[in-house]
């Protein structure tokens, strides 16, 4: 069975579904696919800054999500080989929140009408057709789509199309948990970091009732048959706060199993997004799916974010003409089309190339200092980084993507 379908976006995470939605306010319809049979919430939260939110108004919904999360009115950064805290940069002047990732795809997704996304949606393989692309799912359907936005995440069928290679292992893990403290966790909105003895330990409240917490590390051998047992996996964390406040260890202490989860880091190495083919012809990607990159910055969801907002600007002033009319092959013929998308998916590429490069550049970096247990490094983390790091999480995240429309 083959289903024509004008744009069809892959993979119903963070960057899928803005894109979705930015092209909805628009007036143009999309397909989403997704290979679950159901919105998947891994991670449990992510950091938000000044450059999510105005993603988020930009296809209105930053209100909403504002009245559930606290503002983050700093970030205590400490070092555990140190008996006080290092510095405490106030984030006055900077909207910065831990938003939950459920309530982020479930806003997201109740925004868009209800046939928008396929679940059990499984992409198996790409081919040309002309002007369009033909995508062929697992279970035998054929879509024929006029343009292909790959938002499937670090292990993207559409990414691998493009010619890129799949993200490297940094050779870091990440232990990730959510706790829900149904009487208050009275613990305030503070963001609390410690680093120190190749680990990095942060805490972020997301309201009142709701904490997320992560550890990064670089494991041994022995610590490798850790990531499928949440068991494990908690008492690992239990076993490395010796040097973290009490306060913060009865964080971990409460959260359920069911709420732990580990993943390795991974990153695309830059000078691919500086050679390779972020777009080609009518297929591009964005999210994770073009620029996967470690957690220091807290970017991953906001670039996404930033992404969704770009690409559906880029598609509408390709597809729709200057009065607001869709074109379609009753109006312009299908070459004149096809180009006006290829167009539209380069200037996608130009926008976002040189910012995604950056965030992963800059990330990785900042990874190496702050989980480096060498003395050099150590001693200029704690006695002159520490102070520099948490301003340029300011500085990074202070970007503007724009309104849908100028």
């Amino acid at each position: 069975m083959e289903i024509v379908e004008d744009i069809v976006i892959v993979g119903a995470g963070i960057a899928g579904l803005t894109t979705s939605v930015g092209l909805h306010r628009l007036g143009i319809r999309s397909l989403v696919l997704e290979s679950s049979d159901r919105l998947r919430i891994t991670g449990f939260a992510l950091s938000t800054w000044n450059n999510a939110w105005k993603a988020l108004d930009a296809i209105g919904i930053g209100e909403s999500l504002r009245h559930q999360h606290h503002l983050t009115p700093s970030i205590l950064f400490a070092s555990t080989n140190l008996d006080q805290p290092v510095s405490e940069i106030s984030y006055k002047g900077h909207e910065v929140r831990c938003l939950q990732r459920r309530l982020l795809l479930e806003t997201l997704a109740n925004e868009l009408p209800s046939d928008t996304i396929r679940f059990s949606s499984k992409v198996v393989s790409i081919e040309e057709s002309g002007f369009f692309k033909r995508v062929h799912l697992s279970d035998g359907t054929i879509l024929k789509t006029k343009v292909l936005i790959g938002c499937d995440g670090v292990n993207s069928v559409v990414a691998k199309w493009l010619g890129f290679k799949a993200p490297v292992f940094t050779g870091r893990l990440a232990i990730r948990g959510y706790t829900k403290f149904n009487d208050g966790h009275g613990l305030g909105p503070k963001f609390r970091q410690f680093v120190g003895k190749g680990l990095r330990f942060g805490f972020l409240p997301c309201n009142d009732e709701d904490f997320h917490w992560f550890l990064t590390w670089t494991p041994s051998t022995k610590d490798e048959e850790l990531e499928d047992d949440p068991v494990k996996l908690k008492q690992f964390v239990m076993s490395k706060l010796e040097d973290i406040p009490n306060e913060m260890k009865s964080v971990v202490e409460k959260t359920q199993l069911d709420a732990i989860l580990s993943s390795p880091l991974k990153y695309r190495r830059p000078w691919e997004l500086l050679w390779g083919n972020i777009s080609k012809g009518n297929v591009c990607v964005a999210g994770d799916a073009l620029h996967p990159m470690t957690p220091e910055l807290g970017q991953g969801g906001c670039a996404a974010l930033e992404d969704g907002v770009v690409l559906a600007r880029c598609i509408a002033e390709a597809l729709l003409k200057p009065g607001g009319e869709e074109t379609n092959g009753k109006i312009v013929d299908e070459e004149e089309e096809y180009r006006r998308i290829e167009i539209g998916l380069k200037i996608f590429a130009q926008k976002r190339r040189w910012r995604s490069i950056d965030l992963i550049s800059t990330a990785y970096m900042v990874g190496y200092i702050q989980q480096n247990n060498g003395t050099i490094i150590n001693f200029l983390r704690d006695n002159f980084l520490s102070k520099f790091l948490p301003r340029m999480l300011l500085r990074k995240g202070d970007f503007d993507c724009r309104k849908l429309k100028y």
